[in-house]
C-alpha cells in the first residue's frame, strides 16, 4: 500500500473505544446521506444517524460497527467516528437484534413522545440490526 493510501480510524463510544486501526475506507451514514471516507479526504465533520458503519482495514478486513446516532470527524488524514453507543456487529447475532428491534418499537410506540430512554433503545435497536444485516 502507497504511503498515506491509510487513514487511521478510531470509533469510540461512550465508554470506552470500540475499535482503532489503519483503514483504506470508511462508510458512515449521515443526516445528509451516506459518505465514503479515503485517504486524502476533505476535512469534514458531520453529524450520523443510527446505522452501521463500515470500515475496510489496510488487510482487507471489512469491519461493520453499530453506532446509535453521534459525529463523524476527519481531518489530517484521521477519521473520528463518536457514538453514545457502538458496537462490532461480529458480536451480534441478527435474530437477536431483530427481536430486541421489535420490542424496542412496541415500547416506544406505548411511551410518550419525551420518552428519551424509549426513543434510545429503538434507535440502538434499529442500528444493530442495520449493522448485522450489513455484516452478513
Amino acid at each position: 500500500m502507497a504511503e498515506g493510501a491509510a487513514l487511521h480510524v478510531e470509533v469510540v463510544s461512550a465508554d470506552h473505544v470500540v475499535w482503532s486501526g489503519e483503514a483504506t475506507l470508511v462508510v458512515a451514514r449521515t443526516v445528509e446521506g451516506d459518505i465514503g471516507i479515503m485517504a486524502n479526504h476533505s476535512p469534514m465533520f458531520s453529524v450520523m444517524v443510527p446505522n452501521g458503519v463500515e470500515i475496510v482495514s489496510t488487510d482487507g478486513e471489512r469491519i461493520v460497527v453499530a453506532v446509535d446516532g453521534g459525529f463523524v470527524s476527519v481531518a489530517g488524514g484521521r477519521v473520528s467516528i463518536l457514538s453514545e453507543y457502538a458496537t462490532l456487529a461480529s458480536e451480534l447475532s441478527l435474530p437477536d437484534a431483530e427481536k430486541r428491534l421489535q420490542r424496542a418499537a412496541s415500547a416506544w410506540s406505548d411511551a410518550d413522545d419525551s420518552d428519551e430512554d424509549a426513543r434510545k433503545e429503538f434507535e440502538r435497536a434499529e442500528a444493530e440490526v442495520k449493522a448485522a444485516r450489513k455484516a452478513s
